[in-house]
């Protein structure tokens, strides 16, 4: 149910912010609402709407016509959805980068053309250039995000083999997740760990092979008042700060650059398609995350361990896909 009314929601948002017009209500339960009830649809819809603009999501209403007094319409103008230039802690970057990876990830890259791909059957005029607001960007998130990712949302219990900082071999683990969790440039499952019997949190990079769900779904429940991101401070590694020396192409990585203690430009980079720019970076943890969505935009020089797990990943999100 979860997974269904924020697929329903992210359709809403991309529908009202790709159409140059007011949306009618009527098209808008055709499109998105088609198996519902009058009843059944009023209510959701209005729910759905107030949850958007709880978000800050800005629904504007207006008429259909200028010229007449006619049923009232729907949209979201990009430029007031779109942020102005803000300056984010490190914290709240990591809330954004989760955020924004979310809407990356593959499974909800469906959900989010699926609006368009109705629009654009029916005829409807729409402006998908009103998305470039998000940037998405190739997503190369861990092996394993999919399955925790499922599991949170269903409340399965996950089996999955696990290798610990410094140790050879790995071990079967079992956990009632409770949720994922990007921090300090990595992927974080926390849940109640059933082998030890107590909450634990386990980073994706280090799940070895396949997870899979186990059990029922709706098997368990997640503690009254739990906060995930707060149990994850609390329970991974303290972070340590790291100097980053990687080469970006001209024009790409904004974000890398606001950070970046200086930028040398007109380097030599991999390939001779752009130009390429070094900067370097403080970075907390390792950030793989971060800087593997930037794909073949970024080129990390320094440290070469991050090169190479960042290699390693990449061939793995391959190999799982082929």
């Amino acid at each position: 149910m979860a997974v269904q009314k924020s697929e329903r929601l992210l359709n809403l948002l991309i529908m009202l912010l790709v159409q140059r017009h007011y949306v009618s209500k009527d098209r808008i339960r055709a499109i998105l609402y088609p198996d519902s009830s009058t009843d059944a649809f009023e209510k959701m819809f209005e729910r759905d709407k107030e949850e958007l603009r709880s978000l800050g999501v800005p629904i504007e209403v207006g008429n259909m016509d200028a010229y007449f007094d006619d049923e009232p319409g729907y949209r979201i103008r990009p430029d007031e959805l779109a942020l102005p230039d803000i300056a984010l802690t490190s914290d709240e970057a990591a809330v954004i980068g989760l955020a924004t990876r979310v809407w990356e990830h593959a499974r909800l890259a469906e959900a989010t053309t699926e609006a368009v791909r109705k629009l654009t059957a029916l005829g409807v005029p729409t402006d998908v250039s009103a998305l470039d607001i998000a940037q998405p960007r190739l997503s190369a998130d861990e092996p394993s995000f999919d399955v925790f990712w499922e599991a949170v949302q269903e409340r399965t219990p996950v089996e999955f083999g696990y290798r610990r900082s410094g140790a050879t071999r790995s071990a079967t683990r079992h956990l009632q997740p409770w949720g994922v969790v990007r921090y300090s440039g990595r992927w974080y499952v926390v849940g109640f760990d059933t082998d030890r019997g107590e909450e634990r949190v386990f980073r994706l990079s280090r799940v070895q092979g396949d997870a899979r769900k186990v059990g029922r779904p709706g098997s368990y429940e997640v503690p009254p008042g739990t906060d995930v991101r707060a149990t994850t401070v609390r329970l991974a590694p303290v972070p340590t700060t790291t100097r980053v020396v990687v080469l970006v192409r001209e024009g790409a990585g904004l974000a890398l650059r606001r950070d970046a203690e200086s930028v040398e430009t007109g380097v030599s980079g991999p390939d001779d398609r752009t130009a390429w720019d070094r900067l370097v970076l403080d970075r907390r943890s390792d950030a793989a995350d971060e800087l593997l969505g930037y794909a073949d935009d970024v080129y990390v020089e320094q440290p070469v361990a991050w090169r190479e797990e960042i290699v390693r990943r990449l061939t793995a999100v391959v190999e799982r896909s082929a």
